[in-house]
């Protein structure tokens, strides 16, 4: 293990994005030569598009399947605490990126864990807040990265998000896709009383990316200024539109018709006319992340978000540093984070 340069660990491994990074790792000489590959699943027996792409891993290429159920906090702080103490012990080597991949999605319908949160919420935001939390002591202090995937519905104001007629934040009330921590965590924001259609569980999908992002940003903030984790960036991906299964809970057209059929035969051509364009095919997205986490040399003292290779900024919510704090403190309660549980100095 001493000859490896770092572990990659890569949540929702078996996702379309996820399984697309993957492959992207083992098509990477260096990559798949010199670091260990740590992949999380919720299930390692039913993960048939990690498998795929693991049967063209070459010889060398160290890795493990993780079982993660990210909707239970319980399970999060398990994973997390057994990769802190085998990297202590040196059983594994330091992550040098964790990229925080995994994503999920209601429509008409919404979903709470078992710890009695709103999935989408706790998924998308918590899950990430606690590890990123939890691992910073096993990162690579000199050259770590931690990769949030983020995603345009996260800014209600981005023009993508009216595309094809859609009127998913028209309306002013939906605006606002920060109501309060609560609300979204305890799943009352955009409910289906409030919205029957698949507006209500894309609306709570956005909120719960608006979350990512701020977490993104908050945590660049306080790492920045860290006299142990300042040389660790923090960044943020918005994939664009690829045909991934994330939306594999809509209805026939959505989930069928427009992600398995309409989104694979334009995001070929469309990635052509225009890189960062609106549809990319997932092994564009899958480099891009690579990319960030590789290739690019970070600004020093905040967090970076790209929109596949270009520099963007973040929606107004994201960048507010009030609601940013409230989301931060109520995710800390929520979780039950103690001292102790993080490297962070400060993490209050």
């Amino acid at each position: 293990m001493s000859s490896s340069k770092g572990s990659i660990l890569v949540t929702g491994a078996n996702g379309g994005l996820g399984s697309a990074i993957v492959a992207n790792i083992l098509k990477t000489p260096d990559l798949a030569s010199n670091y260990t590959g740590l992949y999380t699943v919720r299930k390692a027996a039913t993960a048939s598009q990690l498998q795929a792409a693991l049967r063209k891993a070459p010889s060398g290429h160290s890795h493990e399947t993780l079982e993660l159920e990210l909707s239970s906090l319980e399970s999060v702080k398990a994973t997390a605490a057994d990769i802190n103490g085998r990297v202590a012990r040196g059983a594994l080597p330091p992550i040098r990126a964790l990229i925080l991949n995994a994503g999920y999605q209601d429509h008409q319908t919404l979903t709470m864990s078992g710890d009695g949160l709103e999935m989408t919420w706790q998924v998308n935001f918590l899950a990430n807040l606690v590890l990123s939390l939890m691992l910073l002591q096993s990162m690579d202090k000199d050259k770590g990265r931690i990769l949030i995937v983020g995603s345009w519905a996260h800014d209600s104001q981005d023009e993508r998000n009216a595309l094809g007629g859609n009127t998913v934040y028209k309306d002013a009330k939906w605006q606002n896709l920060f109501p309060g921590p609560k609300e979204l965590a305890k799943g009352t924001w955009s409910t289906p009383k409030d919205d029957a259609s698949w507006q209500s569980g894309f609306r709570r999908y956005g909120a719960s990316k608006l979350c990512a992002v701020m977490l993104m940003h908050e945590l660049g903030d306080r790492m920045a200024n860290d006299p142990k984790l300042s040389n660790i960036s923090v960044l943020g991906v918005d994939p664009g539109g690829m045909p991934s299964d994330i939306s594999r809970r809509g209805n026939f057209m959505t989930s069928t018709f427009t992600m398995k059929v309409l989104v694979p035969l334009l995001a070929p051509v469309m990635v052509r006319l225009s890189p960062n364009g609106v549809l990319r095919p997932m092994w564009k997205s899958a480099a891009d992340v690579i990319r960030a986490c590789f290739e690019l040399k970070p600004p020093r003292g905040r967090a970076l978000y790209l929109n596949g290779t270009d520099e963007r900024e973040t929606a107004k919510d994201a960048r507010d540093g009030r609601k940013r704090k409230a989301l931060w403190e109520y995710g800390l309660e929520v979780a039950d984070i103690k001292p102790g549980d993080t490297a962070l100095a400060d993490w209050q």
